[in-house]
């Protein structure tokens, strides 16, 4: 072996030794850095205007944290207190009226071809186990556990959380500052023609900007109008149902329509049957709709990613890193397509220089 070979071989293994404890090093603050990442894509757009004006990046960056603490993670916070809050009344209330029986009372109404289909369905299966007063109450439970966790995750571990969102504004602030040159140095990088890695580059820039736009705001915004409905017409924990409606309408094939139908039908056939019927036609022209109005908007002339591969991001994402998986996943998914596409122009152009 030459000289210059072995040189090469001990470089590769002092740098790969290097890199895994600079990942070792690293790897603790992997949250708090991953959203301050996804919130300065996000809101890179706004940044590059503002620092039209100001011209200076320091305080761009600075403002720009400020504005995201002040007018995303505040109110958020707030919210999210509040749904605790609702999710623990809901919680005791479904739990009292299954006690007193008042739930089993409430869902004694009978449709006529529900009755029927039931009937058929007894002679192959045994339906008697599908009691949805049980099903009701067991998932009112769960919700609560699963929100009175993470309370109680923020409450024992609250000067780590403290620790962490500094950190996380801390990244944030230098990569809206420097986020320009970091890409630029990845850039040099990638072994491929300047044309191409811009190419790829912008690519990549509009599948995540066309999910996160087209994705969580669309699905926040559906999510809010859902909670004013419900609030509009007396729905107990706006709030509540609101943040389901939210978390369902990112789920592709899926939608708010899950919520405000059946709370309309359970209206309908309790009685209420104007309320019922105005909550699900305004839930399908104004909440539903949103998707199909404001979406366009938002991602015109983006690359949108498959409903099929976003599906299974975003549970592959939240099964691995958790609620900041619903963004991360989509993320993960976008890269790894343009890493494809990047193989695929590095093969065409091989072939290319052979021909």
């Amino acid at each position: 072996m030459k000289r210059e070979q072995i040189l090469i071989v001990l470089f590769l293994l002092f740098t790969a030794v290097f890199f895994y404890l600079f990942y070792q090093m690293v790897i603790g603050f992997f949250i708090p850095i991953c959203w301050a990442a996804v919130f300065a894509i996000t809101f890179y757009p706004l940044y590059q205007k503002i620092l039209k004006k100001l011209k200076y990046k320091g305080p761009t960056s600075a403002l720009m944290c400020l504005l995201i603490v002040v007018l995303i993670i505040g109110p958020f916070a707030y919210l999210f207190a509040v749904l605790v809050n609702e999710a623990a009344m809901a919680v005791a209330k479904v739990n009292a009226m299954y006690q007193s029986g008042q739930l089993d009372e409430f869902l004694s109404f009978e449709i006529p071809w529900l009755k029927a289909l039931t009937e058929k369905l007894s002679q192959y299966f045994d339906v008697s186990q599908f009691n949805i007063e049980n099903m009701i109450k067991q998932v009112a439970d769960n919700v609560g556990q699963f929100l009175f966790s993470q309370t109680g995750w923020l409450i024992s571990n609250g000067t780590r959380f403290v620790f962490y969102f500094g950190l996380m504004i801390f990244t944030m602030y230098y990569f809206f500052k420097d986020g320009e040159t970091v890409v630029k140095q990845i850039k040099t990088l990638v072994p491929l023609s300047k044309e191409q890695v811009n190419r790829i580059f912008k690519q990549l820039r509009e599948v995540i900007y066309a999910t996160m736009y087209g994705g969580v705001v669309v699905a926040l915004l559906q999510g809010l109008l859902g909670g004013i409905l419900f609030a509009i017409f007396g729905i107990s924990s706006p709030v509540f149902w609101g943040a389901v409606m939210a978390l369902l309408s990112i789920i592709p094939f899926v939608g708010a329509f899950v919520i405000y139908i059946p709370a309309g039908m359970i209206l309908i056939f309790s009685g209420s049957y104007v309320k019922g019927i105005l909550v699900i036609a305004l839930g399908t022209i104004i909440v539903s709709q949103v998707d199909n109005v404001v979406r366009p908007l938002l991602v015109s002339g983006k690359t949108s990613m498959h409903p099929l591969l976003l599906f299974f991001s975003m549970l592959g994402g939240v099964a691995l890193f958790g609620l900041l998986g619903i963004v991360l996943g989509p993320l993960i998914a976008a890269v790894f397509v343009t890493l494809l596409q990047i193989l695929e122009l590095k093969l065409h152009s091989g072939t290319d220089d052979a021909t």
